[in-house]
Parts: C-alpha cells; structure tokens; sequence
C-alpha cells in the first residue's frame, strides 16, 4: 500500500510537470488573468508533490537504515518533516502572492528594510526554529532519551518547530523552548547509560527511628523488584543534615535502563516513605503511647 501511494504521487507529479512543460498550449486558451492563475497553481503542486515524494523518500530510506518501526518516528523523521512544513508555508506564501501577478523579485527589493523590520521582531521565533531543526539532526539528544534539562528531568516524547516535548516522573507533559534546549547544560542518561537511580527526599528527624531500619524498611518493599535490581546495590545516604531534618538519597543500580521501571519503583519508595512517617507518626503521639 506505502509503495502504491508512492507510485501514485509519482505518477501525479508527472503529469503536472507534462502540464507545466505545455504552457504555451495554455496560453492560447485562456485568457490572461485564468492562465496566470493556472501557472501559479501547477508551479505551486509541482513543488508540493516534489518536496513531499523527496521527504518520503529519505524517511523511507532512514528508516531502513536505522531500522526504525513503522508507526514510530525519531528526532531525524520529525526534523524531515518540520523541513517540509517550512518549505511548503514559504511556497503557499509565494503562491498566493502569484495569485495577485505580484514579481517576487521586484517585491522583496522594495521591502527589504520592513522584511529587515520583521526579521528583528521575529528573531526569538526564527531562532526556536532553527535551533529545532539543529537539535532534531544532532547526535545528543534523540526522541525517547531520558535526560536533565537545566531542572527539568523526563524522557522527550516529541520535537516540533519551536519546542521539545518532556515527560517527567509524575506524567507531566513540559515543553522547553527550542532555544532554551540549545543553550543548556544537558544530561543524558540514556546516552551515558546510567544505571543508578537516585531517589532523594526530606524527612522529619522525630519521625526516623534510625537510617538502618529506614533502609532495611525500603529495601523489604521493593522485595518484588530485586530481580531487576543488583544485588547489594541499596543505599540510604544522607546527603544534608539540618536542625529538625534530613535530606536522604536511596540509591540502586538496575540490572539495564528502563525508565518505566525506575518511574514505577520510584513511586512506590516515595509511597513507602509517607507511609512510614504516618506510621511513626502516629506512634510517636500521645494518644498512640496510651
């Protein structure tokens, strides 16, 4: 069916080249303003067809490369069509302005100082544009790499014209600014292959009986995770110690990477966390005491 619809377009594109190539037929037949806006409308599907079958093409062709399944599409697919809808944006612009017999040589001449003007006013936006195509080609970050952008940490589920789509640990879509991207310090994880998890959290000291049976307390709760976790791996390390508080980080390498599970186990050690401080909690009162 894919190559069907391939063949078609081809086919399509070839008639209305034939067509394009046949203008002083048209000419003759019709009238002045009618064969303008003819020519105007081939030159504009002519381009259309061909910039689209060339971005199929080498979709198409990547995707055999690098073995991407069908359905799906990486930050190179996304940046192949960003290209197209850019190009074709510019080529509407040009047809419509051909609609009106405008010469678009002679038109941008006599605006360059305002085209000048825009392009000022519109530099933030150009830029998120052109850092987004950047970033879609580069090597660094690909769609479904989990990584830290400056404070925002989360897998990137897509990357469109002006921003990249991030899904944190609490299921939370963010959408970073291209530019901002392109500026910041980036931590990939999926790149580095980091296997440790660093879970960190903040607990009321009158609430802790001691760091060891904490511990020992999370470690038994994620008894159903230790065949994907290594063995003797856990760690509850105390990171900062304040006047009433601790900050705590429970550590653990996972046997391979998978974001899902780390989210998933993530969940249930902060569940387990709140839980045993209600449970000391509510020991520690003096109506539990009596």
């Amino acid at each position: 069916m894919k190559y069907l619809i391939i063949l078609l377009k081809v086919i399509v594109l070839g008639l209305l080249i034939a067509a394009q190539m046949s203008k002083s037929v048209w000419k003759e037949r019709l009238s002045a303003p009618l064969a303008n806006f003819t020519f105007v409308l081939l030159d504009f599907l002519v381009f259309a067809f061909a910039a689209n079958l060339l971005i199929v093409l080498l979709s198409a062709f990547y995707r055999k490369q690098k073995q991407v399944p069908k359905g799906s599409a990486d930050n190179v697919i996304r940046g192949l069509e960003n290209i197209y809808y850019i190009l074709l944006t510019g080529a509407v612009i040009m047809t419509v302005l051909g609609f009106w017999g405008i010469d678009y040589a002679r038109l941008f001449t006599s605006l360059s100082i305002v085209a000048a003007a825009i392009a000022i006013l519109a530099k933030d936006f150009i830029a998120e544009i052109i850092s987004g195509i950047i970033i879609s080609f580069s090597r660094e970050v690909h769609i479904g790499d989990y990584l830290k952008i400056g404070d925002y940490k989360g897998k990137i589920t897509d990357i469109n014209f002006t921003k990249i789509a991030l899904l944190n640990e609490d299921d939370d879509v963010i959408f970073i600014p291209n530019s901002t991207v392109f500026s910041s310090e980036i931590i990939n994880y999926t790149k580095k292959g980091i296997r440790r998890v660093n879970i960190e959290f903040e607990i009321n000291i009158q609430h802790l009986k001691t760091i060891e049976a904490l511990e020992a307390d999370l470690i038994e709760t994620l008894s159903d995770y230790h065949k994907h976790i290594e063995k003797n791996s856990f760690a509850l390390r105390t990171v900062t110690i304040s006047k009433d508080s601790l900050e705590l980080k429970f550590q653990y390498v996972l046997h391979r990477i998978d974001r899902d599970l780390e989210r998933e186990i993530r969940r249930k050690t902060v569940r387990r966390v709140v839980n045993y401080v209600k449970a000391h909690l509510s020991a520690s009162t003096p109506d539990a005491r009596n």
